[in-house]
């Protein structure tokens, strides 16, 4: 019973259904077996189980599915990308927002705070939120409870941070929402600061900071033990410059490399703009950056990872991976929306769920400026025109183990009505791959896709080859070669496929001015200050052998998906390092040791009763890394700085039942040999021993903890 849209008036549908009851059940007086109730899922679920039938299995996940052989809903793996990226961010604030109330003490007092957030983050996962199939009004109505639940809980981070760094709980920092579009009024206006980066990772990591300066002002950066820091000062790209309603001051940005950022953790940087006449060759440690635009060939990295770019053919470059020259052609191209009325499968418009291109990829990048090379010693870029709305920045940090292909698109025109679904694509040439690629299942397991292909039935077959052929990409897609492994990692969802060998491609943006009738009845046109959406992200290329590149692509997915928090606190009046380091701790771990690489602490949050509910992950697949993707045994029960677990009972991963108290249900099946094999022993006991909590390959264990604070 239901049905989308079929539900509005509550009172008539049950008085419907309790007619329905009576007389279903009314039968029984007449040798009827049939038994009507109001029920439950796990009702039902149980009520068929006790039937003992035989089921098939099925391993492989249903993507891409179609309704009709015209319509395959793989065009939402993109739709709205920058309301994918903002609740990517929303989830990197709740974590933050919650690991750190717990390591207050008083995680009850900023419950209210947390759960706001927690709320519109569970809101944000409806079929129609994450997957940017709603109409507009009711986007713009979720991003603005994301955006008032992030506030709120920025509140409260910045108030326990100031109580962990001063011992006294103030709000008085501040974040900078518009970074993604190089815009924060405290880095632009201020004559100090103090920058405090909250690591929300459970190991050490490394953040390449990128702040928006004046052009011309010169900035000192200290750290947390009176070291200035090499710092370099990057123009901005003139495309960045004119993202409609940008509205700063800033034409740079003032890049620094902030090492090994603790686990659970801040470091805090002083950072002091220099006077007007102050001369920039005077501070050894600050660099502007060299710019060309000559002729011949443009590169950044070095032997070890590099690419260069050749002026002659903008989208040939050449890759060097230990001092291996290796053949890259990256391009953007744009698929034609196909126009239809929806009266019949083969007139199907693209739309918000249907992606379905008229014709082959037209190139996007004919007739673009010559690129432009930023050099330092922090950062080395390219920066690449297009056309008037598709740009790009190639980025290699010094020491860093990938290259970033930074992608502006944005208005997308509607001058000829012809919706455009805008793709940035990668080939190595030669690359033989089979026709064989790799997709993330929810940033864990790796799946493998087959061109043309169902592992569980056959495809007779396909008439939307392209678009019967994209998966979700939530986090990163693969080739290999048997001897090395390329991979393009995202910072959002997006649709994505392998379309030929040595070849991936993922969706970035798109703008369509046809609905395709599948429930959402208007166009996917987004539009911003009157003009068609502009969207900003990263893509992130590693390349590398097949033994070595699993644990780089796991570390940095882990990186990119939660991500360093910045928390900015503007100095009234300019102080010394020696005044700050008087008054404030710039330094905290809330770890007494970080915690493996294969391991991630999940989750860190206030529960009931004082209690703390705590998740651990193993980030590895099994056979992925012959060192990384092994059991682990950790000692949890003094890992916390701030506090002491005393006791340990493990749940189930939803945290709503003991785990000692679930049983599960016993179901026939045709094929024994599951791939389930390969799942841990159960140990169905009261308490576990927070001193040997074992994790396995892809296992999450969770918790609730009951813990007292350390002595002080």
């Amino acid at each position: 019973m239901g049905e989308d849209f079929q539900y509005t008036s509550a009172a008539i549908n049950f008085r419907s259904m309790d007619k329905l009851i009576k007389h279903i059940n009314s039968k029984q007086a007449s040798g009827s077996k049939i038994n009507a109730i109001y029920s439950t899922p796990s009702c039902y679920m149980k009520a068929v189980n006790d039937q003992k039938i035989t089921f098939p299995t099925k391993q492989d996940d249903f993507f891409p599915y179609k309704s009709d052989k015209h319509s395959y809903w793989t065009g939402y793996f993109t739709s709205r990308p920058t309301q994918k990226y903002y609740e990517r961010r929303g989830n990197n604030h709740l974590q933050t927002c919650k690991q750190l109330a717990v390591q207050s003490l008083t995680g009850a007092k900023y419950e209210p705070k947390i759960t706001v957030l927690r709320e519109t983050m569970g809101v944000m996962q409806h079929h129609d939120a994450i997957t940017g199939t709603e109409k507009q009004h009711v986007a713009n109505d979720y991003a603005r409870l994301l955006n008032e639940a992030i506030e709120e809980c920025e509140e409260a981070s910045c108030s326990i941070l100031s109580g962990l760094a001063t011992g006294i709980e103030t709000t008085g920092c501040k974040t900078c929402h518009l970074l993604n579009i190089s815009q924060c009024e405290v880095s632009e206006h201020s004559e100090q600061f103090v920058l405090t980066l909250y690591n929300p990772l459970s190991r050490p990591v490394t953040e390449f900071v990128r702040l928006p300066i004046a052009a011309e002002t010169a900035y000192t950066v200290v750290d947390p033990w009176g070291q200035s820091l090499t710092v370099q000062f990057v123009p901005l790209p003139n495309t960045v410059l004119r993202i409609p309603g940008r509205k700063s001051s800033a034409t740079a940005e003032l890049v620094f490399q902030a090492e090994d950022l603790p686990p659970l953790g801040y470091k805090s940087y002083l950072i002091t703009k220099q006077s007007s006449s102050y001369d920039i060759k005077s501070l050894p440690q600050a660099k502007r950056s060299a710019e060309s635009e000559t002729g011949g060939p443009v590169d950044v990295g070095d032997r070890r990872l590099g690419i260069t770019i050749d002026e002659s053919d903008p989208k040939r470059f050449v890759l060097y991976v230990d001092n291996e020259e290796i053949p890259l052609i990256q391009e953007f191209l744009y698929y034609k929306s196909m126009v239809g009325d929806n009266s019949v499968d083969y007139k199907r418009a693209s739309g918000a769920y249907i992606f379905r291109p008229d014709g082959a990829p037209l190139p996007l990048c004919d007739n673009q400026i010559k690129p432009r090379r930023v050099s330092g010693p922090v950062v080395q870029e390219i920066h690449r025109e297009c056309n008037e709305w598709v740009s790009q920045v190639i980025r290699k940090y010094n020491g860093d183990d990938n290259i970033e292909f930074e992608w502006l698109v944005g208005p997308i025109p509607n001058d000829d009505k012809i919706g455009k679904e805008v793709i940035s694509r990668f080939r190595i040439p030669f690359y033989k791959n089979n026709q064989t690629f790799y997709t993330d299942s929810n940033g864990r397991e790796m799946l493998k896709r087959i061109l043309n292909y169902r592992p569980s039935f056959s495809l007779k077959e396909n008439v939307e080859n392209v678009s019967g052929n994209y998966y979700p990409i939530t986090s990163r897609i693969s080739l290999t070669d048997q001897q090395t492994r390329f991979s393009i990692l995202n910072d959002r969802s997006q649709g994505g496929s392998s379309l030929q060998d040595g070849e991936i491609e993922l969706m970035v943006h798109r703008r369509i001015f046809y609905d395709d009738s599948f429930g959402v009845n208007e166009a996917l046109n987004e539009t911003a200050f009157g003009v068609g959406l502009v969207a900003r992200g990263s893509h992130y290329l590693t390349l590398g052998s097949v033994d070595k590149q699993f644990a780089v692509e796991r570390l940095l997915s882990q990186r990119k998906l939660i991500r360093p928090q910045y928390f900015f606190t503007e100095k009234q009046s300019v102080v010394s390092y020696e005044e700050l380091k008087k008054s404030t701790t710039l330094q905290y771990s809330g770890l007494k040791r970080p915690l493996p690489n294969n391991i991630q602490l999940l989750t860190l949050e206030p529960w009931k009763d004082e209690s703390v509910l705590i998740r651990f992950e193993h980030i590895f697949e099994y056979n992925e890394d012959k060192n990384l993707s092994t059991p682990v045994v950790i000692d949890v029960q003094d890992l916390f700085t701030k506090f002491r677990i005393v006791s340990l009972k493990e749940t189930i991963l939803g945290g709503n039942q003991w785990l000692s108290e679930n049983t599960k249900l016993t179901w026939m099946s045709e094929n024994r040999n599951s791939s389930n094999t390969e799942e841990p022993p159960r140990i169905d006991q009261k308490f576990s021993d927070p001193k040997h909590v074992m994790l396995t390959p892809m296992q999450i264990r969770t918790f609730v903890a009951e813990i007292i604070p350390n002595p002080v």
